[in-house]
């Protein structure tokens, strides 16, 4: 049985979301201290965190950053908040989905999953895609890590599996509706900026292992990985 941890103070809501995620097979927990949100996640150490925006004390995306530190889990935003300037900073802070207020319960439920199916089901990495090169540069797809020589560096869930397209198909053109089908099996929802967020956090990725410039855009098809870095 999967694990929702909810973080959401609109007590009528988490009793709706309660309500409708038990109907469909999951076990909920929210969140009954909002100071302590991390160590209430440890404790529960759920398949996925459902999180509100708009929170007592720290606002959601703080902690957002705080459970990326010690998870990989998917985190889906629901929050009335429905500009794009939110949406793309939950996802510069790990989140992996955002749905606005008000919503459909069946949309909620496709999304979940969606994400469940991409982490720990039917999509999830196999035993022989574990792990990518090219050029030195190694890609622990399973763990989410990137390495070149003696630095690594963590990845979420999305950006692992773009890299990993991208990787699997160098110096080819990977078109955007390749890796929207890659990444989001209900595509449908997706607003078509969120994979240029994600590849631009890839890229920052690439940098911070002090590779630049690999990932080439090809305007109005897709993406191309070029390896100019040096294998050492």
């Amino acid at each position: 049985m999967f694990k929702i941890f909810i973080v959401e103070d609109d007590k009528q809501l988490v009793r709706l979301l309660d309500n409708n995620l038990t109907k469909f097979g999951f076990e909920t927990k929210s969140v009954d201290d909002f100071e302590t949100v991390r160590a209430q996640f440890e404790q529960y150490q759920p398949h996925l965190v459902l999180l509100d925006v708009n929170l007592p004390n720290f606002d959601g995306f703080y902690w957002c950053r705080q459970i990326r530190t010690i998870s990989t889990c998917p985190i889906l935003f629901i929050s009335a908040r429905d500009s794009k300037m939110d949406q793309v900073m939950a996802l510069e802070n790990g989140a992996d989905d955002y749905i606005t207020k008000p919503f459909e319960y069946e949309i909620v439920i496709a999304k979940i999953n969606s994400q469940l199916r991409r982490a720990y089901g039917s999509y999830a990495i196999s035993n022989n895609e574990r792990t990518t090169t090219v050029n030195g540069l190694k890609l622990d797809v399973e763990k989410m890590k990137l390495s070149l020589q003696e630095n690594e560096i963590e990845l979420s869930h999305t950006e692992a599996k773009i890299l990993d397209e991208l990787m699997k198909k160098t110096e080819r053109l990977v078109s955007r509706d390749r890796l929207l089908e890659k990444i989001w099996d209900d595509q449908v929802f997706v607003d078509d900026n969120t994979l240029n967020v994600y590849i631009t956090r890839v890229r920052k990725k690439l940098t911070s292992l002090g590779i630049h410039d690999a990932i080439q855009t090809i305007r109005g098809q897709g993406y191309r990985l070029l390896p100019n870095w040096e294998e050492e």
